[in-house]
């Protein structure tokens, strides 16, 4: 038989979970603007593991047209050629973004025009036509190169750019839902008297805090569930052996912001307040800590900073067990890192909690 604090435990998760399914505005926060990123993160870039680089050819360019069989073939693959006759107009195209680069040839010199706003196709670019123009050499000369290059990914060649979006794009979401559901409901119920009646109530703060707790965790289950079941079906999203261990990443992550929820809460007068608030802290902690990008080339500073942000280790964790193909103990430390941040966090919030305006 339970006892009164059990179903009073039980009766306020209730509560608490229908309350947020009722509110459409926290639904689409939590669970339906994260999951469109996904979407438009997926259908860019699922598909492809790379992209070939659009190339406008002006006139003959022997080191392309009289190029080995194996050579044409790997041409092929890489180099989407368009041929024509007016340099000019290959070089606005350039210019416009309309073509990666544009190549012709004078005398034994081949000429490679590219653009600069993109660094990084810039650098394929002429990555590329070095190794081309290498190659013709080799060829020419008729000497074998000494050694050789054999370069392959880590990972499964079968996953998806996809992949490596998922983690981040689902910590944000689990940040989302969280921070925000925390400070507001704080908010309100310090607004319409109910942290006061509960206070009055028979009904031990443990159980509230724990009604909440369970709460959040379940919302965050629901929005995994939800992500995973979106990349695997639509997207190809492939888990690794150690996957399961995003559970108990995810129940780590929720209170980390739940803590800077109730923060939050605590220190708002209003409901908008708090959104603002936590809006303030959980967006930039979303760049910062690769959810939307890599951090790779960041600068020594932002990733100083994303070190101490708990966004950052819920991603990692989540990425080297789900993507990287980590064993269990790859989320041993994110996971202490997150609970010693709630723990820090939500005795901040504790000093500066009032249960009435």
């Amino acid at each position: 038989m339970s006892s009164p604090r059990m179903v009073a435990f039980k009766s306020l998760a209730v509560a608490m979970l229908k309350g947020f399914f009722r509110d459409k505005m926290a639904v689409f926060f939590a669970v339906i603007f994260p999951l469109m990123f996904l979407a438009l993160f997926g259908g860019l870039l699922g598909g492809s593991g790379g992209s070939e680089i659009d190339v406008e050819q002006v006139g003959k360019v022997s080191v392309l047209d009289d190029a080995p069989k194996e050579v044409r073939a790997y041409l092929k693959e890489s180099l989407d050629i368009h041929r024509t006759s007016d340099e000019k107009a290959a070089i606005r195209k350039v210019r416009t973004g309309d073509a990666d680069a544009m190549i012709t040839q004078r005398g034994d010199t081949l000429v490679v025009r590219f653009s600069q706003a993109d660094q990084v196709k810039a650098a394929t670019v002429q990555g590329t036509f070095q190794g081309i123009v290498q190659s013709a050499n080799i060829a020419v000369t008729g000497q074998q190169p000494k050694y050789a290059l054999e370069a392959d990914q880590v990972e499964d060649d079968s996953l998806s750019t996809i992949q490596f979006f998922t983690p981040g794009l689902m910590g944000w979401a689990i940040a989302s839902g969280a921070t925000f559901g925390a400070a507001t409901n704080l908010v309100v119920w310090r607004k319409n008297g109910l942290l006061r009646r509960l206070r009055l109530a028979p009904v031990p703060t443990w159980a509230v805090v724990l009604a909440r707790i369970a709460v959040s965790v379940a919302i965050a289950a629901v929005q995994a569930a939800i992500f995973i079941g979106v990349g695997v079906g639509l997207f190809g999203l492939q888990l690794t052996g150690s996957w399961p261990m995003i559970v108990p990443l995810l129940a780590a992550g929720t209170l980390s912001f739940m803590a800077i929820g109730l923060l939050a809460g605590a220190v708002a007068k209003s409901e908008e307040a708090a959104v603002g608030i936590a809006n303030f802290v959980v967006l930039p902690m979303a760049f910062l800590s690769g959810s939307f990008f890599p951090l790779d080339g960041a600068p020594g500073w932002v990733t100083a900073v994303s070190e101490v942000l708990p966004l950052k280790h819920l991603n990692e964790g989540m990425l080297d067990t789900m993507v990287r193909g980590e064993g269990p103990g790859a989320a041993l430390l994110p996971i202490v890192i997150l609970l010693g941040f709630a723990v820090v966090v939500s005795a901040v919030a504790s000093r500066v909690f009032r249960w009435d305006d």
